[in-house]
């Protein structure tokens, strides 16, 4: 099978398509000598190229003339009025900035002709980037339709996909991810959680961002992911109504060992979905809508520890999960008049989640079982956003103030029930977590177009507090440690500004941009606590950006960015109450981890043709601090002991390649090659839960990657099918590695009711080949783990937009 795997990998292709920036041009028009307005002034578009007229506008009362929806070239502007002299004017329409400002042309009224000067150039297709920016459709991927927003994710260039629902950028999970350009409890403030559940039918698209400008919040060593929902402006009343089921777990990839209950198979999915929008006159109003019920057999992992002593321990973490996930999304867009817009959202959602667990412990030959630890987890989240948000649009068409505020609250309520089965005793614990989370965010952003770019300001503040509170309940010869329970309080103070300058010109591109950041970080634990204290740390850092790019011709570009980003602790990541959902490989979280702080370098080439393009980039990424989770023993006992540490520096040096080509009017492909290093310095650290315990580690270096291949073809009668391949390279782990990885999906869609209404059929991980393989090695153990998790899921769906 995996001969065949390999050749069908490297025949079969696919493509993502990335959208193409429109320019708007403005101006004004004044006499010469007098700086009084020219209305009526006729203002000709001209590609410089041929000097045919791409457009034409005449200047308003006020002198201002705009064109929108321009492609990027070289142009020439033609001004004519009765009385004065024709003046011709050269524009470069580059592709950094949406809005280009020429600023006041002045025409003469005397008979002395202006000399013409004209750049000479080809317009350009219009396709070529900002070479840290791209942005992918969700509805061109096939493969992947109905599934979640993560699922949605793991086949775009550069991200990959692990199975604890995260996504990494070039083999990093530090990654910020927002919804709709802000950060949100759905996905993580600090980090990132729940893409697994957000289904991708509510969403429009994906910007990838991997070198963030100053504008951008500094977290996320790795670079942004920006989700953006649906919204429909069309005027009158439409929307869209979609119905997706599905089977996942389709054949058995492992046994359970002896004993235990069974794991999930044939697991149902089901996900209706509407999206509702009226627009009359000033007002625009949009309704949108979720729901999604899966039951998985989200973990199913086998594990042999052996211990330097002697000791072998074979064990099986298997995990059914039923989960319901609905969303309503709500808001109003009103425009006041012409140059003040005002908004307000809203966004409700509840999670409920339930986990039916088993983890047996045997000897190594399975002939005895020594404990089974049966566990029912009963979870659920709530969040509430609510969203304002003003528009101040200047004569100056780009010319813009934006102020929003954002108030988020999120509850996890969770609830943890255990059976120890021991061989001469069987006990109950459990365990209640209450976590409220609060936070607030105020915006000012500002932006002004220049002749050659734009400038951009801005300031943000937030303030984020979540209480929590433990209580643990002990039963019969009780593994739990009552005494690590109790009240904390994680506090959280930012504020920041930050400035951004954006040049072009024929031949040069300039983004040079810095974000100051203040923050202050509070966590206070109670007093009672056996081991951890009060903690916290502050910092006030300078977050540089700088993308130099310089154009070759008019289709090939090369571009330098260095940028300099933090990744925060996540508030889990310093919770002191152990998890006992797998009693004898406990997490637990370090109040004393402090921030990563990366420098990243990249070198970027793109070369642009009829029907295709390659992108090429070298990148370097330099963390103090790494942050990562390290396994320690107890002396005494076999229970190993998770907990989050930083590690001091580690390196990641990698080339990436991603090749478009649409080869003929039936089939279009995309791949993308990812190869790299990580570096990992020796270090020491303390693990202080339970007891202080000494870990040490030697520099440790791997080089891996990920080769993507995706290809659409286009069939006879509106039909489009899509099959897609990954394959991830072994890489490196803190104490480890994890092995290689690959799978195959394939996809159908068909358009039906004259484009109206869609169906589509797919089926991801069709071979039910993507299981995850590790090897951790600590002080006197080591780890070897395979995890048979579901990943094979055959979906049909359908949908109607009216």
């Amino acid at each position: 099978m995996k001969l065949s795997f390999s050749i069908l990998f490297l025949i079969l292709p696919a493509l993502l398509f990335s959208q193409t920036n429109k320019i708007t041009i403005s101006g004004v028009v004044k006499a010469k000598g007098k700086g009084s307005p020219l209305p009526y002034v006729t203002i000709k578009l001209e590609s410089a190229a041929n000097s045919k007229p791409v457009a034409v506008t005449i200047s308003a009362e006020d002198g201002r003339f705009y064109f929108a929806d321009i492609g990027s070239g070289t142009y020439a502007l033609e001004f004519s009025y009765v009385g004065y002299l024709t003046k011709s004017e050269p524009l470069l329409v580059g592709e950094l900035s949406k809005f280009l400002d020429v600023g006041s042309i002045e025409l003469e009224t005397d008979s002395k002709l202006l000399n013409e000067v004209v750049v000479t150039g080809t317009q350009q297709a219009g396709v070529s980037e900002q070479l840290d920016k791209k942005s992918y459709s969700i509805s061109g991927n096939i493969s992947q339709a109905g599934g979640s927003v993560l699922q949605a994710m793991s086949m775009l260039p550069g991200v990959t996909t692990s199975q604890d629902g995260k996504v990494q950028l070039r083999g990093s999970d530090k990654i910020t991810v927002l919804l709709d350009g802000k950060q949100t409890a759905l996905t993580g403030f600090d980090g990132q959680a729940g893409l697994d559940n957000i289904p991708a039918s509510a969403i429009d698209r994906i910007e990838i961002i991997n070198n963030p400008s100053a504008k951008y919040d500094a977290n996320g060593n790795a670079g942004i992911i920006n989700i953006i929902y649906k919204k429909n402006k069309q005027e009158g009343f439409n929307g869209k109504v979609g119905l997706t089921t599905g089977l996942g777990a389709l054949w058995q990839k492992q046994e359970n060992l002896p004993t235990i209950r069974p794991q999930y198979q044939n697991t149902p999915k089901i996900n209706p979905s509407i999206s509702l929008n009226y627009r009359k006159n000033k007002t625009n109003t949009f309704l949108q809508g979720d729901w999604l019920y899966t039951e998985t057999l989200n973990r199913n992992e086998f594990s042999d520890r052996i211990y330097d002593n002697g000791d072998y321990i074979r064990q099986q973490v298997k995990r059914n999960r039923n989960t319901s996930y609905a969303t309503i999304k709500s808001g109003v867009d009103y425009t006041m008049n012409s140059q003040n817009i005002f908004s307000i959202s809203g966004l409700f959602n509840r999670e409920k989640i339930i986990d039916r667990g088993d983890i047996p412990y045997f000897n190594q030959s399975l002939s005895t079982r020594n404990r089974l630890w049966q566990f029912l987890e009963d979870e659920v989240k709530y969040t509430a956003i609510a969203t304002a948000t003003y528009q101040h649009r200047y004569k100056q068409p780009g010319h813009v103030l934006n102020a929003g505020f954002n108030y988020t609250f999120h509850r996890e309520d969770e609830k943890y029930f255990f059976t120890n089965i021991m061989p001469a005793f069987t006990g109950e614990d459990s365990f209640a977590l209450l976590s409220d989370e609060h936070v607030s965010d105020l915006n000012i952003d500002y932006q002004k177009p220049l002749r050659h770019g734009r400038l951009e300001g801005g300031i943000k503040f937030r303030i984020r507090n979540i209480p929590t509170n433990m209580q643990f309940f002990a039963g019969l010869n009780s593994p739990i440690d009552i005494d690590a329970g109790g009240p904390a309080k994680y506090s959280e103070t930012i504020p920041a500004l930050y400035g951004n300058y954006v040049f072009e010109n024929a031949k040069l591109e300039l983004e040079a941009g810095l974000r100051v950041e203040y923050v202050r970080v509070n966590y206070d634990v109670d007093p009672n606590h056996n081991t951890y204290k009060s903690d916290g740390y502050t910092y006030t850092q300078p977050f540089p950006n700088l993308r130099l790019a310089y154009k070759l011709s008019g289709n090939q570009k090369i571009s330098l960015f260095f940028n300099r980003r933090v990744d925060r602790p996540n508030e889990v990541d310093i919770r002191v109450f152990p998890k006992y959902d797998e009693p004898e490989l406990l997490k637990v979280g370090n109040p004393a981890l402090r921030p990563q702080f990366t420098n990243s370098m990249e070198l970027g080439y793109k070369s642009s043709w009829s029907k295709g393009n390659i992108y090429t980039a070298a990148y370097h990424r330099s963390t103090n601090g790494t942050i990562t989770r390290i396994a320690t023993q107890v002396p005494g006992n076999t229970l190993l002991y998770n907990v989050f540490q930083n590690a001091g520096r580690s390196f990641n040096t990698g080339l990436e390649v991603v090749l478009q080509q649409k080869v003929a009017k039936w089939l279009d492909f995309n791949t993308n090659i990812n190869i790299y290093q990580n570096k990992i310095k020796a270090f020491n650290a303390i693990n202080q839960y339970p007891v202080p315990v000494l870990f040490t580690a030697e520099d440790d270096q791997l080089t891996s990657g990920n080769w993507k291949v995706n290809g659409l073809f286009h069939l006879p009668n509106l039909l489009e099918i899509q099959l897609s391949s990954i394959y991830l390279a072994p890489d490196i782990i803190p104490q480890g590695k994890i092995g290689s990885r690959y799978s195959l999906d394939l996809g159908f869609k068909k358009q039906i009711q004259k484009g109206k209404g869609e169906l589509f059929l797919n089926a991801t991980d069709l071979l039910n080949t993507m299981n995850v393989n590790k090897e951790l090695r600590g002080n006197g153990f080591q780890l070897i783990t395979t995890d048979y998790y579901e990943t094979q899921v055959i979906r049909l769906g359908y949908s109607y937009k009216f």
